[in-house]
């Protein structure tokens, strides 16, 4: 998906979540209820957590230089981390502690139709926000399935705004059943669970987040269609008699490093293999744009395993 996308949906989840969370203060404010404050809390932090994706897609367009060689892409997956952390401790704390608290001493809730406004009003935005994210996904994921697109997207950012605005609905969902259990049963107490059940809703979320983006930045390699896709591209060239080795890692959404080794044939002449390797590059950029660097070894079958014993050997990796 293009960075543009991204930032589009990022941008309308912060101005929803900021919008929502301004309400459910105010009706926290004036009803009391737990779980609409909770409910403020979990879209107070989605908002902070969507500036700082925001930031961070903006440092990861930085250019490389000499200290940063491969760029700052990745830059966005360290933030997109850091809002895994903040939605766990904060979100999930806060909603936690608010709601034991609640349990211990409930009290009635006043004015309850005002939370139902500000609940109905948030789910329209909320679901406006996922709207988007949603059809940002179904413009960029070609054949895939979209469960399919979602679980192997190297687009960190989008998946935070897909996960946060479907915890926002559950949440949502959870608040509103709570409150009107409260008054139709009497039982103010519901409110406390609510707030409590929102905050193990958050902190499964921001489990699965950090999950995922943990992989990310530690490096995942590119999509197998993509790996394949570029050894056909290498064979094609007669001069080359095998791959040995395909290697490939994300720096970014839309940032993929490559590193292939291959065996060409022996009567291969070194301007020969100079053009051949200027010219896969060239072919392996024109098919697959978000590969932006691609670095190809010239090396036998027998040296390649030679290195790859060695590596072993001294308990390294490839």
């Amino acid at each position: 998906m293009a960075a543009g996308g991204s930032t589009y949906v990022v941008f309308v989840a912060f101005v929803g979540n900021a919008l929502i969370a301004v309400s459910k203060f105010v009706a926290a404010f004036f009803t009391g209820s737990s779980a609409m404050f909770a409910e403020g809390i979990h879209s107070l932090v989605d908002s902070g957590n969507q500036l700082l994706l925001l930031y961070g897609m903006k440092r990861a367009k930085r250019p490389a230089d000499d200290k940063h060689p491969f760029g700052y892409g990745k830059e966005v997956y360290f933030w997109s981390f850091v809002v895994a952390i903040l939605l766990f401790s904060i979100g999930a704390g806060v909603s936690m502690v608010h709601g034991y608290e609640k349990i211990l001493h409930p009290h009635p809730i006043e004015k309850p139709w005002v939370n139902f406004v500000v609940i109905g009003l948030a789910i329209v935005f909320e679901s406006y926000a996922l709207a988007a994210a949603v059809k940002a996904v179904n413009a960029a994921r070609g054949k895939d399935s979209f469960f399919t697109y979602v679980k192997r997207s190297k687009d960190a950012p989008l998946f935070v705004v897909l996960l946060e605005d479907t915890g926002a609905l559950l949440g949502l969902a959870i608040a509103g059943l709570a409150l009107a259990g409260a008054l139709i049963f009497d039982m103010p107490v519901l409110d406390g669970v609510a707030s409590l059940l929102i905050g193990f809703l958050l902190a499964g979320a921001a489990i699965i987040l950090a999950i995922e983006t943990k992989g990310l930045l530690i490096g995942e390699a590119a999509d197998p269609e993509v790996q394949q896709g570029i050894e056909a591209i290498i064979r094609t060239d007669d001069g080359i008699s095998a791959v040995n080795e395909i290697l490939t890692m994300h720096m970014g959404p839309e940032d993929i490093f490559c590193a292939l080794s291959v065996d060409f044939r022996d009567d291969e002449t070194s301007r020969d293999v100079e053009e051949a390797i200027s010219e896969l590059e060239a072919k392996i950029k024109a098919e697959y744009p978000q590969v932006q660097r691609v670095f190809i070894e010239a090396q036998s079958v027998f040296g390649h395993m030679r290195s790859l014993a060695a590596s072993a050997a001294a308990g390294g990796t490839t």
